[in-house]
C-alpha cells in the first residue's frame, strides 16, 4: 500500500493505491482561504489539521499496512515557520497580490527581466521573492521570528515528521532564488530583491528530496514519507510527461501548462519559469497562468448555476456562444503566464439583454480553452498532450477544449498530484513501480476538425482583444 497526499490551495487530499497503481481510496477535507484587499491568507494549523484529519481516515481503510508515502502540495507563496515548523504568521498565498507595486517597480527598472535571464523564473506578486520583499518593508518582526521561509508541502513534511530543521526541494525553490542550471540560490538575485540580510530565511535545498519518517499524526509512526515535488511537478510524474516535448495541462483553480525539456533557454518574453526536478538536466518549461477553474467558479457563482449542470448548458449554445467573449484574468493578482501583467482584468464583451447564463459559462470555458492554447505555445508543446484536473470532470468541457487546443487529449483521472508523489517517493526509496501502467490516461478526447477550425480563427481573435487589455491595463 502507499499513500499520496497533494496539500491543495482549497482542498487537502489524501489517496491509497496498490502496487499496480489501483486508486484504493481518497480523502478529502476543505481549507479555507481569508481574502481581505488584495491579500490572500491561509491558516497553517488548519491546512496541517486537514492533512492529520485525510491520513486517518485512508489509512485506517487499508486492507494492509503502508509501505511509504510521498507528500505533495500547492506552490509559492510564503509560509514562515519556526524551528519546529510551526506557524509564525498566517501563509502569504501563491494567489496573493498584496506584492504587485514592488512587481511593477521591477518591470520597470529591469529587475524583473535580470531575474529571468538568470534564473528563468518570471515574478509574480504571490511567488515568495515579492511577497518576502513585501513582508520585510511592513512586516518585519513576522521575518525576524521566523526561522524559516518554506514552501506549504515542506510545513507538513516537518510536522508530520519532526524534521530537526526546514527544508524544501529543488522543484519548489525554482521560483525565484534558484538558478536551473546549477541547482542552488543564486545570491545576486537575491541582493537584487533587497534580501540579502534575510538569506538565512531561505530553506535548504535537499537534492534529491528530503525523506523521514512518520512521528504518529495522521500516517502510523515509522512510516517512510519523501518530501515533494510541489503538485505541478508531481502531476507531470503522475500523468507520465517526462519526455522532451510532452506537455501537460491542469485544469485547476490554476491553469498550469508544463512541457518536458531537456535544455534551458532563457532568451524571449519573460514568463512562467523552470522548474528543476530530481533528474539533474530534465526540467519542466512551465506556464502557470492565474487563470483557471476559479474563473468559472465565479461566473457559475454569480449566474446561480452549480458545476453538475456545465454539460448540460455548454450543449444549448453554439461555439461562439452567440457572440459573447470572456477574457478570463479574473485573479487579483493580474496575471503570470505566458505573460506577467499585474493589474490585468477580467473582460466580458458581446453581452445583451438576450445572453443566457449558457452563453456565459461557454464563453467563460473557451476564453479558458485560450489561454490554454497560448500557454502551451509559450511552452513549446511538440508532442502528446495530456490533462488532468476539476476540469476534467465535464466531459463536454473537455471536447471543447480538444477542439481549441486543435489537438487530442490524454485525459488522466483521479488523484493525479497524489499518483506523482507516490512515484517520485518510489524512485527515492527504491522501490520498483510500473510507471507505465501507473500513468495510462483514462481517455482520449480527439478534436472535430470543422470546429477545431472556426476556434483557431477565435484563438487569433482572442489574442488581438488580449493585447489590447494588456495595453489598457498598463495606462
Amino acid at each position: 500500500m502507499y499513500v499520496g497526499i497533494d496539500v491543495g490551495t482549497s482542498m487537502v487530499k489524501a489517496a491509497a493505491f496498490d502496487r499496480t497503481g489501483r486508486q484504493l481510496g481518497v480523502a478529502a477535507r476543505p481549507v479555507g482561504l481569508a481574502l481581505h484587499g488584495g491579500f490572500v491568507e491561509q491558516d497553517m494549523d488548519e491546512v496541517y489539521g486537514a492533512v492529520v484529519a485525510v491520513l486517518e481516515e485512508v489509512t485506517t481503510s487499508l486492507p494492509e499496512p503502508v509501505e511509504f508515502a510521498g507528500l505533495t502540495g500547492q506552490g509559492d507563496g510564503v509560509w514562515l515557520v519556526d524551528g519546529e515548523g510551526r506557524p509564525v504568521r498566517a501563509a502569504a498565498s501563491w494567489m496573493d497580490g498584496r506584492a504587485h507595486e514592488l512587481v511593477d517597480r521591477w518591470l520597470a527598472d529591469g529587475t524583473f527581466e535580470t531575474v529571468f535571464r538568470r534564473t528563468g523564473s518570471a515574478m509574480f506578486p504571490g511567488s515568495p521573492g515579492p511577497l518576502l520583499a513585501w513582508l520585510d518593508c511592513h512586516d518585519p518582526k513576522s521575518l525576524d521570528a521566523a526561522s524559516a521561509a518554506v514552501y506549504c508541502k515542506d510545513m507538513v513534511f516537518q510536522r508530520l515528521t519532526g524534521a530537526a530543521r526546514a527544508a524544501t526541494d529543488v522543484s519548489d525553490a525554482s521560483m525565484p532564488f534558484l538558478d536551473p542550471r546549477t541547482r542552488s540560490y543564486d545570491n545576486r538575485v537575491v541582493e537584487l530583491l533587497g534580501l540579502t540580510h534575510r538569506r538565512g530565511l531561505l530553506a535548504p535545498v535537499s537534492d534529491p528530496v528530503a525523506t523521514g519518517e512518520a512521528r504518529g499524526e495522521g500516517l502510523p509512526a515509522g512510516v517512510r514519507l519523501a518530501d515533494g515535488p510541489y503538485d505541478l511537478p508531481a502531476c507531470a510524474l503522475g500523468a507520465g510527461v517526462t519526455a522532451p516535448g510532452d506537455g501537460l495541462l491542469i485544469v485547476g483553480t490554476c491553469l498550469a501548462a508544463l512541457v518536458a525539456t531537456d535544455e534551458v533557454v532563457l532568451t524571449g518574453e519573460p514568463a512562467g519559469l523552470y522548474i528543476s526536478t530530481d533528474r539533474p538536466g530534465h526540467w519542466l518549461r512551465a506556464m502557470p497562468a492565474m487563470v483557471g477553474t476559479a474563473a468559472l467558479d465565479w461566473v457559475l457563482s454569480t449566474t446561480g448555476t452549480g458545476h453538475d449542470e456545465v454539460d448540460a448548458l455548454l450543449a444549448r449554445t453554439p461555439p461562439g456562444a452567440h457572440g459573447v467573449r470572456v477574457l478570463p484574468y479574473f485573479a487579483p493578482s493580474g496575471e503570470r503566464a505566458p505573460f506577467v501583467e499585474p493589474r490585468l482584468r477580467a473582460e466580458l464583451t458581446g453581452v445583451s439583454l438576450e445572453s443566457t447564463p449558457a452563453d456565459l459559462i461557454r464563453a467563460t470555458c473557451e476564453g479558458i480553452g485560450y489561454a490554454a492554447r497560448h500557454c502551451l505555445e509559450a511552452a513549446g508543446l511538440t508532442g502528446t498532450l495530456a490533462v488532468c484536473g476539476g476540469g476534467t470532470r465535464s466531459p463536454a468541457w473537455m471536447r471543447l477544449l480538444a477542439d481549441v487546443l486543435g489537438r487530442p487529449l490524454r485525459v488522466v483521472e483521479g488523484e493525479v498530484g497524489a499518483r506523482g508523489a507516490v512515484l517520485a517517493a518510489a524512485e527515492r526509496f527504491g522501490a520498483a513501480l510500473d510507471v507505465t501502467a501507473w500513468t495510462q490516461p483514462t481517455s482520449v478526447v480527439e478534436p472535430d476538425q470543422d470546429r477545431a477550425a472556426y476556434y483557431a480563427k477565435g484563438y487569433g481573435e482572442h489574442l488581438a482583444r488580449l493585447s489590447e487589455a494588456r495595453a489598457r491595463s498598463r495606462a
